[in-house]
């Protein structure tokens, strides 16, 4: 069965930083390509960054250099590091995974920024 679940959310205070997970199961290569999005209260969800099977990985214009997207393809996980965290970065991050047309979606992972 294929599954995403997505870890590393919490409470974080301005600045600091997160290491998201997203575990893949039965294997990051069943996909043709892996992102990670995420929705803020009120907002629509949004693109973050997104690798396709043989690793390449694309950022959403808005990233700042403060996205960074990683694969393990040995342990099946997909990262997401949020390096300087501002108080907009306070959203459910989730995890997808595209086979051919069809999108597979992790419940998330919440993230939130406060001092």
């Amino acid at each position: 069965q294929v599954q995403l679940v997505e870890s590393g959310g919490g409470l974080v205070q301005p600045g600091g930083s997160l290491r998201l997970s997203c575990l893949a199961s039965p294997s990051v290569f069943e996909f043709n390509s892996m992102a990670w999005y995420r929705q803020a209260p009120g907002k629509e969800r949004e693109l973050i960054a997104t690798v396709t099977r043989d690793g390449r990985i694309n950022y959403a214009a808005y990233n700042e250099g403060r996205f960074f997207l990683a694969r393990d393809t040995a342990k099946n996980t997909l990262y997401l590091q949020i390096t300087n965290l501002k108080l907009e970065d306070t959203a459910v991050y989730v995890c997808n995974a595209r086979i051919l047309s069809r999108d597979i979606w992790g419940q998330g992972t919440q993230v939130t920024v406060s001092s």
